[in-house]
C-alpha cells in the first residue's frame, strides 16, 4: 500500500485549499510572554547564543506548540542572522535590540564580504532537523528570512531607527552602492532558504517590516523585485517551495506585491481594508492574519468581536489565522487560549 502523507491544514492553504476551520499560528509565538522561555533565555545567556544553540532554539520552537496545539511551528532564530553570516558583527543590546558594524558609506559597503560563510548557520539547520523529528506530523514546520529591504535598513544604520532614514537616504543618493547590499542578500538569502528546505521545514516566510515605509517606485525597486528574485532562485532549485510574504504596511501597493513575486500568501497587518484585501488580494493568494496583536492583551469581548472580524472578513476564503504582526510581551496565556478556542470553534 502506498504511504498516504498526513494533511497539514496550514500546507493545504498555501497549497489553494481553503480550510473549514483556518489553520492559526502566531507571529513571534516563541518567546517572551512564555514562562519556560524566560527561564530558557535567562540560562542561554546572549539572545545569539540562544539561536545558534540548537538543543535551546529547538526547545523554544516546540515550547508553545506543546502549550496550544497551533497549527505551524516557526523555528526561532533572527532576520540579522544572514549579516552574521557574512563577516558582519552583530550584537543585541539588552532592551534596546539589535546592533551591527554600520555601512553608511559606499566606501565601506565596498568591504562587504559577496558570499556568506554558511557553516555560521549550521546551528540553524539543526535546530530545524531537531524540530522537525519531534513534530506531530500534522503540524507545519516554517522556515523565514527577512527581506532584503529590511535586512539593509539594519546593516546601514546599524540599528533600527524610528522610519528607517538612513537606508532610505542612502539608496537615494548613492543607489549603486545601495544595491550591491540588497543583491549580496539576495543571493545568500536564497542560500539560506534553501538550506532551511533541506533541513525540513514545508514552508518559509520572507519578512519585510519595514516595506510601508517606501514610497511606490522604492517599494518596487528594492521590496518587490529583491522578493521576486529570492522566490524564483528558491523555485529554481525546490519548484513547489511553499513561500509567504509579509511586506508590511505595504496597503495598496499588495496586489503589485503579489502579482510580481509569486507567493503563495502575504500577511496582511491589522490596518488592510478587508474589502479591498478581499477583491484586489485573496481572489489570488491565501491572506494571513491579521488580528491587531494589542485586541490579544486587550481579551474580553474585545478580543472576541476581534476574532470575529477577521474571521468573518477572509475565513470565506483561503485564510491562516495569524496576528497582524508579534505578539508582545505583555499578552497573557489565558487570552491566547480564548483566542484559540475562538478561532477553532468557527463554523464557517
Amino acid at each position: 500500500m502506498p504511504q498516504i502523507s498526513p494533511v497539514k491544514p496550514f500546507i493545504e492553504v498555501l497549497s489553494g485549499r481553503r480550510q473549514p476551520v483556518p489553520p492559526i499560528w502566531m507571529m513571534r509565538q516563541a518567546g517572551r510572554y512564555l514562562p519556560e522561555y524566560r527561564e530558557l533565555r535567562a540560562k542561554a545567556g546572549g539572545f545569539l547564543d540562544l539561536c545558534f544553540t540548537p538543543e535551546y532554539a529547538a526547545e523554544v520552537t516546540l515550547q508553545p506548540i506543546r502549550r496550544f496545539n497551533f497549527d505551524a511551528a516557526i523555528i526561532f532564530s533572527d532576520i540579522l542572522v544572514v549579516p552574521y553570516a557574512l563577516g558582519r558583527e552583530v550584537w543585541f543590546e539588552a532592551g534596546e535590540g539589535p546592533r551591527l558594524d554600520p555601512l553608511d558609506t559606499a566606501e565601506k559597503v565596498a568591504t562587504l564580504a559577496p558570499t556568506a560563510d554558511f557553516g555560521k548557520l549550521e546551528p540553524v539547520y539543526e535546530a530545524l532537523r531537531r524540530v522537525r523529528a519531534e513534530l506531530d506530523s500534522h503540524i507545519a514546520l516554517i522556515g523565514f528570512c527577512g527581506a532584503p529591504w529590511t535586512v539593509a535598513t539594519y546593516m546601514v544604520a546599524g540599528r533600527g531607527t524610528p522610519d528607517q532614514a538612513p537606508a532610505r537616504m542612502m539608496a537615494y543618493r548613492h543607489p549603486e552602492a545601495f544595491a550591491r547590499i540588497i543583491d549580496t542578500l539576495v543571493a545568500n538569502s536564497i542560500q539560506y532558504l534553501l538550506g532551511q528546505f533541506k533541513a525540513g521545514v514545508d514552508a518559509v516566510q520572507i519578512f519585510d517590516t519595514w516595506a510601508g515605509v517606501l514610497p511606490p517606485g522604492e517599494f518596487e525597486r528594492w521590496s518587490i523585485e529583491p522578493a521576486r528574485r529570492i522566490v524564483e532562485g528558491v523555485r529554481r532549485v525546490v519548484p513547489d517551495a511553499k513561500i509567504i510574504g509579509f511586506p508590511r504596511g505595504a496597503g495598496a501597493l499588495l496586489p503589485a506585491y503579489v502579482g510580481a513575486t509569486g507567493v503563495d500568501a502575504v500577511s496582511i497587518d491589522w490596518t488592510a481594508e478587508p474589502c479591498f484585501i478581499r477583491e484586489k488580494v485573496q481572489n489570488r493568494v491565501a491572506i494571513q492574519g491579521n488580528l491587531d496583536p494589542l485586541a490579544l492583551i486587550a481579551g474580553g469581548a474585545a478580543l472576541d468581536r476581534a476574532v470575529d472580524d477577521v474571521l468573518a472578513n477572509y475565513a470565506g476564503g483561503r485564510l491562516i489565522f495569524n496576528l497582524g504582526h508579534g505578539i508582545q510581551q505583555e499578552t497573557p496565556i489565558a487570552h491566547v487560549e480564548q483566542m484559540l478556542r475562538r478561532v477553532r470553534g468557527y463554523k464557517g
